[in-house]
């Protein structure tokens, strides 16, 4: 049976009760839709975030640079819960007018500089410390090919692929197969990249790496949307060396945990203030403390 067709009308209207996992939060304006003030506190940077593959980014890139030394790195990270609608705080629109996680404020300059959209912060933080971007011209070109080249192909992955595969009240053909054929399409664009190079944009980590991780380490691993078998993702070797190799990094398995709700208690860290918190705050030390 073929999908049922739809014929557009000639000026859409929209249905607020639309169905789908994020009906409640999607509209069609921008701006804020309450007062509520963002909380800043002690160290430079202020992040506003959630630990979804965009969130993921910035948190890896903040503990990269304190993995090597960079103090003035340090950074609050405050959890924005995006279902409950915190991104349309007016705060947080000041920080971001698109109201998408994450967000940042660097106050170690005055005035304190906005910065938002996971890749701007990524090269923002790569050019104030001078990190994980070469210098050489080809090789910064060559990161900030798949930097972009992740900013173009994500929203086929999750705002097309995941959405309709699993966040769709309603699960159809046409849809499913079109983005399933381009995200197989991406993952062997990346299959292919990583047969000749340790990391995506050659020898080096960089900030490449640290945006196409969390999207395709997260899709090639079920970790996400639940489609690996799906997608046959286990055929695509290169990703998953690649995905193991990086998920090893001790940065990396902090900055996943911070601002993260879900999963395993150990593995949730709410907000982050201090380097101790990931010994001392994650959900299972808090919860235990509240049940004595």
């Amino acid at each position: 049976m073929s999908d049922p067709t739809y014929t557009p009308p000639k000026v859409w209207k929209w249905d607020p009760g639309n169905g789908g996992r994020f009906a409640s939060i999607n509209r069609p304006i921008a701006g804020p839709t309450h007062d509520k003030e963002l909380p800043v506190g002690e160290h430079p940077i202020q992040l506003y975030s959630l630990a979804t593959p965009n969130g993921v980014k910035a948190t890896v890139m903040l503990e990269e640079l304190l993995e090597k030394g960079h103090k003035g790195a340090e950074y609050d990270a405050w959890l924005i819960k995006i279902t409950e609608g915190d991104q349309f705080g007016s705060g947080f629109v000041k920080v971001n007018p698109n109201s998408k996680i994450p967000a940042m404020m660097d106050h170690s300059v005055d005035p304190a500089i906005r910065v938002f959209e996971s890749g701007s912060i990524l090269l923002y933080l790569a050019e104030k410390f001078d990190e994980f971007l070469p210098t050489d011209l080809a090789k910064r070109t060559e990161t900030l090919n798949w930097l972009f080249w992740q900013m173009g192909s994500a929203p086929f992955l999750g705002g097309g692929f995941g959405h309709f595969y699993a966040y769709a009240p309603e699960k159809y053909e046409y849809p499913i197969n079109r983005y399933t054929m381009e995200v197989k399409r991406q993952l062997d664009v990346l299959d292919r990249q990583l047969a000749n190079n340790q990391f995506i944009a050659g020898d080096e980590y960089t900030i490449a790496d640290m945006a196409i991780w969390p999207w395709y380490g997260a899709l090639v691993k079920n970790m996400v949307y639940e489609a690996a078998e799906f997608l046959e993702a286990h055929t695509y070797k290169n990703v998953v060396r690649w995905t193991d190799e990086v998920a090893q990094r001790p940065a990396v398995k902090r900055g996943r945990m911070v601002n993260k709700t879900w999963g395993d208690l150990s593995s949730q860290l709410y907000e982050r203030h201090d380097a101790s918190d990931f010994e001392l705050r994650t959900q299972d030390k808090l919860e235990g403390e509240a049940g004595q």
